[in-house]
């Protein structure tokens, strides 16, 4: 198990679409920068509020002019995370900056490629059956199955 700690900013990205006449704003969650910071959680803790108060989305970086400053509202959540609220002109963004600290990393791993039979064999027999989805088995029932 690795001991590192990240902060991560997320920005809710919105994209205003229309349809049959209505015009929608859909709003998703878009991670746009995962910094790793060390061992310390403290440490995390302390960037993450950093972060929180200077970071500057994209949208309204492009738009700045220098010496801008945006107005921000940092609304510290229960559970760690920080919500900001940043306008700038008619222009507002959101911003979620949270720590998180490294449980498991593992590498991409490639099949072998095919033999020149198996690639005749796909293309005969069609492509392969997908794999099972993914499914929780509670502990100590995964042995009575």
């Amino acid at each position: 198990m690795t001991a590192d700690w990240y902060v991560l900013i997320e920005e809710d990205t919105r994209i205003t679409q229309r349809a049959e006449g209505v015009e929608l704003k859909l709003h998703r969650w878009m991670l746009v920068g995962t910094h790793l910071i060390g061992q310390d959680e403290a440490e995390a803790v302390a960037a993450a509020e950093d972060a929180a108060l200077h970071y500057v989305p994209g949208v309204l970086a492009r738009h700045a002019k220098p010496g801008d400053e945006p107005a921000r509202h940092a609304l510290l959540a229960q559970d760690g995370a920080w919500v900001v609220i940043v306008r700038q002109r008619q222009r507002e963004c959101h911003i979620r900056v949270t720590t998180a600290r490294l449980m498991h990393t593992r590498e991409e791993k490639e099949a072998p490629p095919k033999s020149l039979k198996e690639k005749f064999r796909s293309a005969v027999e069609g492509p392969p059956l997908p794999a099972e989805p993914w499914t929780w088995t509670p502990r100590g029932k995964a042995d009575r199955v």
